[in-house]
């Protein structure tokens, strides 16, 4: 395949410094995304119930959530416009050859963002100009936009794995542009999904574990209690959801991107009886070693028979190779978590069922309650391990092609001096961005007035402490 480099290769330290500012930025910003697509959803559903029932508690927790929810769509805003600006500056190889074959699913991107804040603005300043029933209704756009988004950004990272869409002169220039091609190629199906209910898990998890915290400390009125069994009932049924995709996501990338998959198994020779290695670290050559091997596991999963032959690493050049540790081992922490968060679900299921058998009106007197909610503490930061690490396994999984088979990182990079101290800024902006947030996030937390709309005239006689 063709490649288009520039005209002057980035030093080690630039090329290192350039992909660290990338990597930082899109792991911070990657998950006040996700909140920004499940979140409203989840905000829905309090004003939804409160509206139903009439409880005051469902609807200051709804109204506090939709507080949250600005805050955290103008701090994605910018950390969004960051990383539109690093794509360019940081990358023009990648941008200046390919920005007409993935420039689509951005575009849509900005349309959808677009109605996203119109709706946005509309849901949280028309609580006193709108009926209930309208009022919800204005909530419905942002969770289609914060959804359409999500989707448009992953189809372009898809397509990374899976270029289409496009032609190659023999010098290298592109032609025979097909945009819509480029955008819905093989590897979009898979990806979006697995990041769209990733989204949904890491918003449900992280708030039902703030509020299993408040739990803990003894905080049972009905307005925690809600806080914490809305968000954690969406996780919980996601996630098997979630396993499901993701088993289709492995063979996806058994088929497409077997290099992938022998970085993520740690297979170097092609052959069947593959063993499944849990853990354990690259030996640089030939396996694993400290790890837990399943014999034969990896062909059954792939083909469902020991004789699924997988192909290794030896195929391809030793330069074309991922960091197979780096790699393994985030694949395992994400499966780990997965894992976890499936295994809370059920304890809810069963401590529903309990609940029911045994005649009490109060899940949270089920025995052993208390490990529960501490468990449950645990799986906000669960999620998004699970979800950094699946990120981390998608990109670093691709080394060292920024677009698979045709380009490279090192030809994509910008070949200015200075990059590294770049980073350097980028790190300190990220710093005040966290502190801001976390600190507005906890103002509003504990602030207890609220304002108050016509139809919520209950919510004063509501006391939340």
């Amino acid at each position: 395949m063709f490649a288009v480099p520039l005209a002057h290769a980035a030093t080690e330290g630039d090329l290192s410094g350039a992909r660290a500012q990338m990597g930082f930025s899109l792991a911070w910003h990657i998950v006040v995304a996700c909140l920004g697509v499940g979140l409203p959803l989840l905000t829905l559903i309090a004003e939804w119930r409160g509206w139903r029932t009439g409880d005051p508690a469902l609807r200051i927790l709804a109204r506090r959530w939709a507080r949250a929810m600005g805050v955290l769509f103008a701090v994605g805003a910018v950390s969004g416009t960051i990383l539109s600006f690093e794509l360019g500056l940081l990358w023009p190889g990648l941008m200046g050859t390919y920005g007409q074959v993935i420039g689509l699913p951005f575009a849509l991107e900005g349309i959808a963002f677009f109605i996203e804040a119109i709706f946005v603005g509309l849901y949280l300043y028309a609580w006193d100009r709108l009926s209930p029933g309208k009022h919800l209704l204005t909530g419905v756009p942002i969770v289609v936009a914060g959804v359409a988004s999500a989707f448009f950004v992953v189809c372009a990272n898809a397509w990374m794995n899976q270029p289409r869409g496009f032609e190659l002169s023999r010098d290298g220039r592109v032609v025979s542009v097909d945009p819509w091609a480029a955008m819905i190629n093989p590897a979009a199906p898979p990806q979006t999904t697995h990041m769209i209910l990733a989204a949904l898990m890491v918003a449900a998890f992280l708030t039902a574990s703030v509020y299993a915290v408040a739990l803990l400390r003894g905080r049972r009125d009905r307005y925690h209690r809600a806080g914490f069994f809305i968000p954690f009932t969406v996780g919980a049924v996601v996630t098997p959801f979630q396993l499901v995709v993701g088993d289709w996501a492995a063979r996806f990338v058994a088929e497409f991107q077997p290099v992938k998959l022998a970085a993520i198994e740690g297979v170097y020779r092609t052959g069947d009886h593959a063993p499944l290695t849990i853990l354990g670290i690259s030996n640089g050559h030939s396996g694993l070693k400290y790890g837990l091997e399943i014999p034969s596991g990896l062909s059954l999963l792939i083909g469902y028979s020991p004789d699924t032959v997988v192909r290794g690493l030896s195929e391809v050049p030793r330069s074309q190779w991922p960091a197979v540790t780096g790699v393994h081992l985030a694949f395992d922490l994400m499966v780990g978590a997965g894992m976890f968060l499936l295994f809370m679900g059920v304890w809810l299921v069963l401590a529903r069922w309990w609940r029911r058998r045994s005649g009490t009106d109060d899940i949270l007197s089920v025995p052993g309650t208390r490990a529960f909610l501490l468990l449950a503490v645990l799986t906000g930061p669960a999620a998004v391990v699970a979800l950094e690490c699946g990120w981390v396994v998608t990109e670093l999984g691709r080394q060292p092609w920024v677009v698979q088979g045709i380009m490279t990182v090192r030809d994509a990079v910008n070949p200015a001096p200075g990059l590294l101290n770049g980073l350097w800024l980028v790190l300190l902006v990220y710093f005040g961005m966290t502190v801001a947030t976390v600190y507005v996030l906890r103002r509003l937390a504990r602030d207890r007035p609220v304002p108050i709309a016509p139809q919520d005239s209950d919510v004063p006689r509501y006391p939340v402490t």
